[in-house]
């Protein structure tokens, strides 16, 4: 049977390694040949798309270069004949110069072929002489020129082109005005032939099929490499180019646009305009002639991409069998392994990623074998540590329980007897042993609440730099009379070094070290001092007491951890001491360490950093704080009656008028007049209504239009309400709250808004 399934298994196997192998090699030659094609084709296409607009491009500066460089020669035709015609002898009117004048235009007329007539108008207007090679020469002829556009504009802007015109329908002919130096030489006039501007056009060269031609103002045709289409006064102005050109602005003169010749075939057609004749010269390139080159090119890059496109192919399938081979053996070796084969090793020499990943396969294998061999071990070890930790919740939760029903229960029987018929001094007894238990579950529940507050972190360090002398004096005033009581010595070790901490919570852990030494010592004595170790200055605290065995020294810093047996030996400790302290150390990054031996003693040590002692150390200013007259208007707001009772009758006892509420609306209705607002408002955190202390505060202010100093109480340890609390400036205390705490913390609020209102 099992012989039977395991070919069968094997079989399987091999069916899937084949639909594997099947699957990948036709996935990744798919997937190859798709990207590389893909890549070709784009960069085929975007190289496509760029030379056609580069050649695009080059055609555009090409054709508007030509048509700049040609409108430029007709422009330095017309004027050279200008030119000459401005060396024309300016003489006196009379009939004697004739000659001499004559003599002049003469020469015009041999140098500039195109001149066919030249007259000589008066500063009247009036024509004195006439030349002509078609006709007879006139002299004095008197015609009046002076309403005539060749005269007035001449005068006024020196020099008159005139529009195209036409001879016999068929020759253009412009007529050129000049005016002489001085008024009294009048105008010079010319009629010019423009078939001679055929010289230029016929000389522009533009590919193969292409011309350049000249339109005037009109889009009649003055110049063209066929003759015959310029004396047959051909109309182009209903070419696109024409019309585009003759509707744009100046600054389009030079846009080259695909458009149609006078046969309706496309072409690309650029123009510029000949200046200052208002006419325009196009060059019109062929279409086909014009993109010859890109679809050359276009034809070229497509055969180079079928044939890119082939090897992609070929190089696509060879890829994708090399990589789906390493992949099978990689997917037969896991699938044994995933049976159990811990010792199948896969063999693969690529030398690339994956080599590299069946080598991780490999040590995962060799990992898994190792681990195998000890699992029954961990789970064992894991399941002690799982035991020791439910272990040690319920002992915090019975050492908690049990620290909090003690003081309860004699709250309990201490009531009970109150009850009863008592001597005075009995009550009086009874009374302080009712404080002394609730000295106890305040001790308790302010720890706890340090707890608290240290695992959601928020207390914020406040570092400064002191003196360690002012601490070792503060431990020495503190515990002195304890030791004293006990029995024991008590030395501090004065020392000038100077340390950089958090003054109050260093206080802190020194005092519980302190703390803890005075309460496990029966005899002998303590020492707190200091020993530089490097950057950092240790404060020791030594004690002689019975020392910690060496397999507990991790253990004394969990909650409610006590050496030998708590039921007998409580000495007043609650177990959450070395917590704090360690919590605390944590926080200021300052390293705790014990050496601890039995029958010794022991030492706690905590490491802080050690700064420079000041040149000049400042005298500490001492200020006598401001009495504070507590006979003010108070309100309490809570939501438990008993608790407003209490703060009440309390806040009575200290002379203040007290009004309780359970709301911000009770309160204000409780309140004896609206103008005259409260002096402290003391709210409970939690509310009725989902409010908040914070809302009810800020709810009191602005209905009284007053900033009333307040505070909060709060019996809820989590630290939203205490970060809620600072980030809107309030003090948070936390119940049970300690009377002379609460009195402390009013005449702290009260002193605080006396001094604002000073400034």
């Amino acid at each position: 049977m099992n012989s039977v399934a395991d070919k069968s298994g094997t079989g399987a196997g091999a069916t899937s390694a084949r639909a594997l192998r099947g699957h990948l090699f036709r996935k990744y030659a798919a997937m190859f040949v798709g990207v590389v094609c893909l890549a070709l084709a784009a960069g085929g296409v975007f190289d496509v798309w760029f030379s056609y607009q580069e050649q695009k491009d080059l055609l555009v500066r090409i054709q508007g270069a030509q048509a700049e460089s040609a409108a430029s020669k007709i422009s330095q035709f017309v004027k050279e004949i200008e030119r000459q015609m401005a060396g024309v002898t300016p003489l006196p009117w009379s009939t004697s110069t004739f000659e001499e004048w004559r003599l002049d235009a003469v020469r015009l007329l041999r140098q500039a072929p195109a001149i066919t007539e030249v007259s000589q108008l008066d500063a009247t207007g009036r024509e004195r002489y006439r030349l002509s090679r078609q006709a007879m020469d006139a002299i004095e002829s008197n015609i009046d020129y002076s309403g005539d556009p060749v005269f007035t504009e001449a005068i006024a802007n020196k020099v008159y082109y005139g529009p195209v015109y036409f001879v016999d329908g068929s020759e253009p002919y412009m007529t050129l005005a000049i005016v002489g130096d001085r008024p009294e030489h009048g105008v010079l006039v010319g009629q010019v032939n423009l078939k001679f501007i055929w010289d230029v056009v016929s000389q522009i060269k533009v590919g193969e099929h292409g011309r350049a031609y000249v339109i005037d103002a009109t889009g009649r045709l003055i110049a063209d490499p066929d003759i015959s289409l310029v004396l047959r006064n051909t109309d182009m102005s209903r070419l696109p180019q024409v019309r585009a050109a003759q509707s744009s602005d100046a600054a389009e003169d030079e846009e080259t646009i695909t458009a149609v010749d006078r046969q309706g075939k496309p072409v690309l057609s650029a123009h510029a305009a000949v200046t200052p004749l208002n006419w325009l010269l196009f060059v019109d390139l062929p279409i086909d002639e014009a993109y010859a080159p890109l679809y050359a090119s276009i034809t070229r890059s497509g055969i180079l991409l079928l044939a890119a496109l082939a090897l992609a192919l070929l190089a696509s399938l060879f890829l994708a069998r090399r990589m789906v081979v390493p992949i099978r053996a990689l997917h037969d070796g896991a699938a044994q392994i995933g049976r159990g084969d811990l010792s199948q090793r896969i063999s693969i020499k690529t030398g690339d990623e994956l080599e590299a990943l069946g080598d991780q396969f490999n040590n995962m294998a060799a990992r898994l074998e190792e681990s195998y061999a000890t699992l029954e071990h961990k789970v064992e070890e894991r399941t002690r540590q799982l035991e020791a930790a439910n272990l040690a919740k319920s002992r915090f939760l019975a050492a908690a329980s049990h620290d909090l029903r003690q003081p309860l229960h004699a709250l309990g029987l201490f009531v009970a007897q109150l009850h009863g018929r008592m001597r005075a001094d009995e009550r009086k007894r009874i009374v302080a042993r009712i404080d002394a238990a609730l000295s106890a579950m305040n001790e308790l529940f302010n720890a706890l609440l340090d707890i608290s507050k240290l695992d959601a972190g928020v207390l914020t360090p406040d570092l400064t730099e002191f003196p360690v002398a002012q601490l070792l004096k503060r431990v020495e005033t503190t515990f002195a009379g304890a030791a004293r009581e006990k029995g024991l010595s008590l030395r501090v070790v004065p020392s000038s070094a100077w340390v950089r901490s958090d003054f109050i919570l260093l206080e802190r852990i020194v005092f519980n070290l302190t703390s803890n030494a005075v309460r496990y010592t029966d005899s002998g004595g303590v020492v707190v001092g200091c020993r530089k170790r490097g950057d950092r200055v240790g404060i020791e605290v030594w004690d002689s007491g019975a020392g910690i065995p060496a397999d507990q020294q991790h253990n004394v810093f969990a909650e409610f951890y006590r050496l030998g047996e708590p039921e007998r030996d409580r000495r007043g400790g609650l177990g959450l001491g070395l917590a704090i302290v360690d919590r605390l150390s944590r926080l200021l990054d300052h390293p705790i360490s014990l050496r601890s031996t039995l029958g010794k003693g022991s030492c706690f040590a905590v490491a802080v950093p050690l700064v420079a002692t000041p040149r000049e150390i400042a005298e500490p200013r001492v200020v006598t704080p401001t009495p504070i007259d507590l006979s003010k208007l108070v309100v309490v707001i809570d939501n438990d009656p008993l608790v407003l009772e209490g703060m009440g009758g309390l806040f009575r006892s200290w002379g203040c008028r007290v009004v309780t509420a359970a709301s911000d609306d009770a309160a204000l209705a409780g309140l004896p007049e609206r103008d005259h607002p409260p002096d402290l408002i003391v709210s409970d955190y939690h509310l009725p209504g989902g409010k908040t202390g914070v809302e009810v505060i800020e709810s009191l202010r602005r209905a009284l239009s007053a900033d009333i100093p307040a505070f909060l109480v709060s019996g809820d340890t989590n630290p939203e309400p205490l970060h809620e609390a600072g980030a809107n400036g309030f003090y948070l205390l936390h119940k049970p709250v300690d009377p002379m705490a609460l009195r402390a913390m009013v005449s702290q609020v009260l002193r605080k808004q006396q001094a604002a209102r000073a400034h």
